[in-house]
């Protein structure tokens, strides 16, 4: 039996191929908001990022996530984003201890 690879999934801030476990998915629901989905099961349109704030920051400047998901994002809904991810930066390094 032929073993599986493992889903291999992009950061759209610094272009890196990564496992999918590696990375923290970004989705869009139909009613619009834009939230970090640590599970990577939540119902909508998905991007994938590091868990690395300067890929977030590099996504903001050049607009990638815009384009991921075809709207405009307010600087609100980044700074959120920023803060959930340290957030969930920490929880992981915690989980991995």
């Amino acid at each position: 039996m032929q073993k599986r690879k493992p889903p291999v999934r992009m950061c759209i801030g610094c272009g890196a191929h990564k496992d999918k476990r590696e990375l923290i998915r970004v989705v869009r629901n139909k009613e619009g908001e834009i939230r970090l989905d640590p599970t990577g099961k939540m119902a909508g349109r998905g991007a994938y990022l590091c868990y690395d704030v300067s890929c977030l920051q590099k996504c903001r400047k050049t607009q990638k996530l815009a384009r991921s998901f075809s709207c405009q994002i307010p600087d609100e809904v980044y700074d959120g984003l920023e803060a959930q991810l340290l957030k969930e930066k920490e929880a992981a390094s915690v989980a991995a201890e």
